[in-house]
């Protein structure tokens, strides 16, 4: 399996995996923010997960519009979306896909 295939298997994983947990929050809670920031900092182990993910966010926008800069990726606003949308689990492998594929058209060149 090519390394662009794995990136996507891990974009689906990314989006089912933690959609898995937060449509049943929607479905009994409807978009209630403030009811979910209070849940994501309920206690300390929970608290570490949320900052960890919000750091991690902020670090995978960073090396997009870096490396995605640096090496021509096209069409940036989709991971950036993706980060706001699902999270860093969908947001960096379809980066790397994207990645990949630009760099696989530098190299048929």
């Amino acid at each position: 399996m090519r390394l662009k295939h794995v990136y996507l298997v891990l974009c689906i994983l990314g989006t089912v995996v933690p959609y898995s947990q937060f449509v049943p929050f929607l479905q009994e809670n409807g978009f209630h923010l403030g009811l979910l920031v209070q849940q994501l900092f309920v206690n300390h182990v929970s608290a570490f997960f949320g900052l960890d993910v919000i750091i991690s966010s902020v670090v995978v926008w960073v090396f997009i519009r870096v490396e995605g800069r640096r090496i021509g990726v096209s069409r940036l606003w989709l991971p950036r979306v993706a980060i706001l949308t699902v999270g860093v689990s969908l947001a960096l492998p379809l980066f790397l896909y994207m990645r990949e594929l630009r760099q696989e058209a530098s190299a048929s060149r």
